[in-house]
């Protein structure tokens, strides 16, 4: 798995998950200008931010960041999904997590919510960068 690329995961996707998979890719590259790249398993994840935990561990992590599965896409909002808590309540079919915003299909969504919610995101974390901090 740790030779593995983003091409991989995407190729290795059913054409419904590869094809949402391709317009996440192309929005999360038109907002942060970054190139994709492979986190843990399969993230796909586009800039980074450090962050502190309470503890005083520190690390580094995507600021926009989405994991393809068949018939699952899990975005990451790693300002956590309470700071978007409006825009969600637009979004269509999705359930939340602490940081995590779960679909089935991008057809479920309104893309126009979602590009502004992964805007405000990244924007967010690119202004705390370094001083964000996580509960442990």
């Amino acid at each position: 798995m740790a030779d593995q690329s983003v091409a991989d995961v995407v190729a290795a996707l059913d054409a419904a998950s590869a094809g949402d998979a391709a317009v996440l890719m192309d929005l999360m590259h038109r907002i942060s200008g970054a190139e994709p790249t492979l986190w843990n398993v399969g993230t796909i994840g586009y800039g980074s931010y450090h962050f502190r935990y309470d503890s005083g561990r520190e690390g580094d992590a995507h600021r926009l960041g989405f994991y393809p599965r068949k018939g699952k896409l899990t975005i990451y909002l790693m300002d956590g999904t309470a700071r978007h808590s409006e825009a969600l309540e637009r979004l269509g079919k999705h359930t939340t997590s602490r940081v995590c915003v779960y679909l089935k299909r991008l057809s479920d969504v309104d893309l126009v919510v979602l590009e502004g919610i992964l805007r405000e995101s990244y924007t967010y974390l690119a202004e705390h960068d370094g001083s964000m901090h996580r509960i442990d």
